[in-house]
């Protein structure tokens, strides 16, 4: 088995419903994710996925995220937009665009650098 990872970044704000304590007023993080992909094998150049490749199915999806207040999306419009709802966001869009010859592992989302939560679906 094969994992690759890319680390990307995008900038919101966010207000966690029904919170009890200063998360539940609006606030932004400079948000930091993780992906990793794996796969059983590599292709004919050696690679699990071109890191090009991830990074160009990601950014669409950051791009819906990014200088957005989230809890304004569709999605989490009912959904609250903490880190981990975040983190299956952006997990459930990924796996849908980079194709089942891939296995997608995980996504991490970090609202600083120590404090993060993953999202990842049972193979």
């Amino acid at each position: 088995m094969f994992e690759v990872k890319v680390i990307s970044d995008f900038s919101a704000a966010h207000s966690l419903r029904e919170y009890k304590g200063q998360c539940e007023e609006l606030h932004g993080h400079n948000w930091k994710v993780e992906v990793s992909v794996s796969s059983l094998g590599l292709d004919k150049l050696g690679l699990v996925i071109d890191f090009r490749k991830l990074k160009r199915q990601l950014k669409p999806i950051l791009n819906l995220l990014d200088h957005k207040h989230i809890n304004k999306l569709s999605y989490f419009k009912k959904t609250n937009p903490s880190s981990e709802n975040i983190a299956k966001f952006i997990y459930e869009k990924l796996a849908s665009r980079i194709g089942t010859e891939f296995i997608m592992l995980k996504v991490t989302v970090w609202e600083n650098e120590r404090s993060s939560a993953t999202y990842y679906n049972e193979i």
